[in-house]
This record gives structure tokens, sequence and C-alpha cells, in this order.
């Protein structure tokens, strides 16, 4: 042997031949030295070891600060699919959209899977998605994005939930999982009531703050807690409320976790008991917070978050963009957007109402969402970026009435990104796009490369 090798390196070829020998004689098992889940996980472990090129370090080497502008517009849930009961139609076909259909004649369009073949993200995992950042490796609890979008600082070993006032019958079971959305001031009132009765479970304090409409965040704070829990949300009327669970039956800290979870129901529903319809509540995304790379350190660009939902605000904070509040609608963010326009390089913002509707199944509410973007669309064209990108986190099909696997339809428009000769922007037009069917994941570095942030790879 020519050189010697440390510990690393020999641990390295006992991996090979384990390997070798595993493939030998299972001819089906997974390879971790291919693309597939397994490699997912093993393949970044080894890049950081030294022993393949790290995707994200070869970005790094070849990075650019061009000072270049963009801007990801994310229609929430905007992605639907065509049945025959909408005449063969999306809501985004149906919608009359001239400002999107003259972007789309000069842009290139494709679809995104959110996470993963067929797979139905929640909006944490599909928005990570948009920022780059490999949803099936970064896990991160709806409640903890909540929180922070409200604007409350976790501490380490906080336990945080996003919970949803509900409708339960005289059985206990859920009639409504949003309490016909209450107005967010009826939401303040039942919090208030919570809070003034229960300020701790066992030896943990607990803090609850009142969101949006019927929307919540519960946080437990106290020593030895831990997440992930299962939610309590049975996910469709008619059950009752689900007993959370820790993900990890092992894990000494999240079954404490779940238990403050049980006794914090038995305290509270008696207290909510008899004022229909916000008589009970649903708790989901409960977790601790992660560690993950800062958005500005990955990409070289100071970001920005212009969001009107706690829990958008919430995911952008995470990954440490700077969010605006202020803005209520479209037309205050995108006018937000212009006035932000020196300071910032990259820019999210987000529009809800598309998912809302499609959550509902109506259809023609979310065609008029769409339209009510594409109205508003110009006041950013005023100060237009270098990159544009037009997408969802994921697809809310109106048929489904939630959320789904199907990709959503992207356009992405720069000096770069040529046309792809397309009249309108539909998920139809998408499927036929030059960018064709990618991971959510990649199209934060198309945007990168449609902005000329990216050296020459090699000689």
């Amino acid at each position: 042997v020519p050189y010697s090798l440390n510990h690393n390196g020999l641990c390295f070829l006992w991996a090979i031949l384990a390997q070798v020998i595993h493939r030998f004689a299972n001819p089906q098992a997974p390879n971790w030295l291919t693309p597939g889940p397994v490699a997912s996980t093993i393949r970044p472990r080894l890049a950081k070891r030294g022993y393949f090129m790290s995707i994200d370090s070869v970005y790094s080497d070849l990075t650019l600060k061009n000072g270049a502008k963009m801007a990801l517009l994310v229609m929430d849930g905007l992605g639907d699919i065509a049945t025959a009961a909408t005449d063969y139609k999306t809501p985004l076909e149906a919608a009359v959209t001239p400002n999107l259909d003259a972007l789309a004649k000069d842009s290139a369009q494709g679809r995104l899977i959110p996470a993963a073949h067929g797979i139905t993200p929640g909006s944490g995992p599909g928005h990570l998605g948009l920022f780059g950042y490999d949803p099936l490796e970064v896990e991160v609890g709806r409640g903890v994005i909540e929180a922070l979008g409200l604007g409350l600082e976790l501490q380490p070993g906080d336990v945080a939930a996003r919970a949803n006032f509900c409708t339960l019958d005289a059985d206990g079971l859920v009639t409504d999982r949003r309490a016909g959305r209450i107005e967010t001031e009826l939401c303040e009132e039942r919090c208030a009531k919570l809070s003034a009765n229960i300020k701790q479970i066992g030896d943990a304090e607990v803090i609850i703050t009142p969101g949006k409409g019927h929307r919540f965040v519960i946080i437990f704070r106290g020593a030895d807690l831990a997440g992930p829990l299962s939610d309590t949300d049975p996910h469709r009327e008619g059950l009752p409320i689900a007993e959370s669970q820790p993900d990890d039956p092992n894990c000494a800290k999240a079954q404490k976790a779940a238990k403050l979870v049980g006794e914090f129901y038995k305290a509270a529903l008696p207290l909510l008991a008899g004022l229909e319809p916000a008589n009970g509540f649903l708790m989901r995304g409960i977790a601790h917070q992660p560690d993950i790379p800062m958005f500005a350190e990955r990409y070289a660009m100071r970001p920005a978050c212009l969001a009107v939902y706690p829990m958008y605000k919430g995911l952008a904070q995470l990954v440490g963009m700077t969010k605006h509040e202020g803005p209520q609608t479209i037309e205050e963010q995108f006018q937000k957007y212009k006035e932000l326009y020196d300071d910032y390089e990259y820019f999210f913002i987000h529009y809800k109402y598309t998912d809302m509707h499609g959550e509902d199944g109506n259809f023609q509410a979310k065609t008029r969402a769409i339209e009510d973007f594409d109205k508003a669309l110009p006041i950013l064209l005023e100060k237009k970026p270098d990159v544009i990108a037009i997408t969802g986190d994921h697809s809310t099909p109106c048929a489904l009435k939630g959320h789904s696997w199907h990709p959503q339809p992207v356009l992405l428009h720069s000096a770069a990104s040529g046309s792809d000769k397309l009249e309108r922007f539909t998920e139809t037009h998408a499927n036929r796009g030059s960018l064709g069917i990618i991971e959510a994941k990649h199209l934060i570095r198309l945007m990168q490369a449609n902005a000329l942030m990216f050296d020459k790879f090699g000689a």
C-alpha cells in the first residue's frame, strides 16, 4: 500500500465492501451511491468528509455577487386539476389573466414537484423547497413556523403547536375543522379565556397567542421537552380529536411533551364547552425549532419577506429573511416591494387566497383570486426585477379540497430565460415548457443562473 489510510478512509473502504456484498446478496436493494432516498441521506454525510463533491459547495464556489434582483411570487396552492365538472379547465385556465399571459410569452415554463413524486406536502415543506432546502431532509414543525411568524421568540427546548379552533358536536366529533373560519376578534376572545385560566401544565409554562382568523399558537416551555409529535387534528370531519403521540416512541422528552398536550386538552376543552362554533381546537405541527443554514449565507443574497399570514412570515424568518409588516393586500405587498427594492436582492412575496379557496372547493373564488393577483401584477413590474419566478408551494385542487401531490406550474422570466413561445401561463402550457418537471428545491438555483450569478464550472 503506497499510502496510509486514516480512520475515516478505513471506514469508507469497509462501507464500500459492505455495499458490494449487500448488492450481491440483494440485487434489488437500494444503492446509496446512486440517486434515491438512501443516497439523499448518505451522500451528504460522505460529502462533508470529502469523499464526494457537495453540490452546495459547487454552487458556493461558483457564486458571483452581481447585485441582481429577483422575486419569488408564490400563489399558495396555485396548481389544480381539470375535471369534467369544470369543463376540463383549472382555475388558472379559466381565469382572465392578461398580465400573466403577456409575461408568459417571454418566459420559460414547467412544473415543480414540491417534495417527491406522490408526496402531498404541507405548506412548510412546500415553501422550504422553493427556498432551496430539501424538504425531505429539513423537517420543521408548523407550530414553530407559526410562532416565529407571530413574532414570538422561541427558547431552546420550547415545543410549539399551530392550533385551529374547531366545532365539536355533543359526542365530541369534529364537525368543522376551522370553526366556520371565525373572525380574528372571536379567536382573540377564546385565546384570552384560555390564557387567563391555564398558565401552566405540570412543570411547563403555557403560552397562548392568537393569529389570524381561527388560528392560534400554543407554546409549552419547560425542562426536558422535545418534538415532533403527531397532530391532534384528525384531518377530516366526523372523527374525534386525535391523541398526540411522539414520532419517536423512545424519546423521553417527546413522551413528556405528548403527556402535556393531553393534560392541556383536559384543562382547556371544559372552558370552551357550549361556546359554538369555536368550542374545541386542533393542534398541528407540534415540534421544537431545528437548526437550518441561513438563506443569506447559502445564496449570497439579502432576502426580504412580504407575507400577510403568520405562518409564511415564520417560514421566512426561520431561514433568516427579514419580514416586513404592514401590507395586507397583494397591491400593498407589491407597492412595498418597490419601496424596498434598493435594500435587498431577493424578495419572497406570498399570496394566500388561491389556497384558501381551493381548500373550500370553490372553483369560481379561486379563479377570481388568480385574476385579482393578475390585476395587481403591473405594480411590481413598474420596478421589474432581473428574475421573476411565479409558482405555488403545492397544488390545492378544488375537487380534492386540500393539498395534493400534483406538480405545480412555474413561470421563470429573465433576460436569459428565453421564450417557450407559449401564449398563456397555465398547467397545460407549463406541461409544454422547456423547464420540464423538476423538483422545487432546484428552482432557486435556476433563478440564480438566470441572474447570471454563477461562474463557469470547470475548464
